[in-house]
């Protein structure tokens, strides 16, 4: 029977499962994907085929799913009843913050675990969780070994001067620096592009990872050089709920005179924040495209904006650009947005083929365009899995 392995990624209230067999000279391949959503609410479980073809659908007591433990088991126990399609053998986490001494994928233990604790104060809105689901495989089935895979890894050698704030030396070395996410996601996209167009994948390339939450990043031959998000995943664009770059004087403001404690500060900037703060309708671009409110209509504005804005920055950094790469849910289903984005970047030579972006691309740009456009759906859970098989079952060894 051949060896699969699972893909995990953890919400505060989801957990979202992919399962791979491995192949000997290629990627992984997907068998099946799934989610539980609701949990300690209305829990459901819905599963499906590589092809979509519907596996189970399920909704379970609230009492029955109160928590990450419960849900791994619930998924466990269907794996298990899936009979021949593999034998479990390892499980790859999707963790957000892996901190300045995190650089690759690694092996969970005990020590690792302890380490990756200490970050959670600087992703309180996704790390908690997904160290959650960490916890909960180890106690539900330890005997597997467990692999995390960070969000911020594939950020790792930045330039000193794009890692650092203008604060003190001393914050520097304890860890107060620009880390980036959605490392995942770049570093999918940066493999796709040698595939799909070599020739810009050794180039200069601005990935705009725009969805729920939403960055930018800098890539040149492959790898990172800057990202919009900093400290905390707070940082850059605005987002759904949270609000993007801010004035640090605006904290002080909501301390100083709100009397704002820092509990509610936080909750204010992760959740009441970005589209739905500007819009006062939705955190979904598409309800605001689909709204007549004004605010809808700014709040929209004000994000494509910021992404044009980011996007000088990101190609003085790279002093020029070659080509722009959308993705994420926005970047993948909005040919609206994606066509505002793109007639801002004219100043850069990008022209847009507004049949091919309405198609979804994947090149959306005319053949006389200095600036190539690109719309390529990303895939972390592909990423993860291949980093869980290279560190948990090296190519080749895999039972067959």
């Amino acid at each position: 029977m051949t060896d699969v392995i699972l893909v995990v990624n953890a919400g505060s209230s989801s957990l979202k499962f992919s399962v791979y067999a491995p192949a000997e000279e290629a990627d992984p391949a997907l068998l099946f994907k799934g989610q539980i959503e609701g949990i300690g609410t209305r829990p459901h479980l819905v599963a499906r085929d590589a092809d979509g073809s519907p596996l189970v659908e399920r909704v379970f007591d609230p009492k029955q799913v109160q928590g990450h433990d419960d849900a791994i088991k619930i998924v466990a126990d269907w794996l298990r009843g899936m009979g021949g399609r593999g034998r479990l053998s390892a499980v790859g986490h999707r963790v957000v913050h892996g901190g300045a001494e995190f650089a690759k994928s690694v092996v969970i233990d005990g020590a690792v675990l302890g380490k990756l604790d200490t970050l959670v104060r600087l992703a309180p809105l996704h790390q908690p969780a997904n160290l959650a689901a960490i916890r909960a495989v180890r106690r539900a089935l330890p005997e597997l070994p467990q692999v995390a895979c960070f969000d911020t890894a594939f950020h790792h050698g930045h330039p000193e001067l794009a890692d650092r704030f203008a604060l003190p030396d001393a914050l520097y070395q304890e860890g107060v620096r620009r880390y980036g996410f959605h490392g995942l996601s770049y570093e999918y996209i940066a493999g796709r592009l040698r595939v799909i167009a070599p020739e810009l994948a050794e180039g200069r390339v601005v990935v705009a990872h725009l969805g729920s939450g939403a960055s930018m990043c800098a890539i040149k031959s492959g790898r990172s050089v800057d990202s919009t998000m900093g400290f905390t995943a707070l940082d850059g664009l605005p987002m759904g709920t949270r609000c993007g770059a801010l004035d640090p004087g605006v904290i002080l403001h909501l301390i100083r005179e709100k009397g704002l404690s820092a509990d509610a500060i936080e909750h204010l900037l992760y959740h009441d924040c970005g589209l739905r703060g500007l819009s006062g309708v939705s955190n979904d671009a598409r309800d605001l495209l689909a709204s007549k409110e004004p605010r809808a209509a700014l709040a929209l504005d004000y994000f494509v904006y910021h992404v044009s804005r980011q996007l000088g920055a990101l190609a003085a950094v790279l002093e020029g650009v070659d080509a722009i790469v959308f993705t994420a849910g926005i970047g993948e289903h909005s040919p609206e947005l994606r066509a505002r984005i793109c007639r801002r970047a004219a100043w850069l030579g990008l022209r847009l083929d507004d049949a091919a972006n309405r198609d979804g691309g994947p090149r959306i740009t005319r053949p006389d365009s200095a600036v190539a456009a690109w719309v390529i759906p990303t895939d972390e859970e592909m990423v993860i899995a291949r980093h869980t098989l290279e560190l948990v079952h090296p190519r080749g060894a895999m039972a067959r």
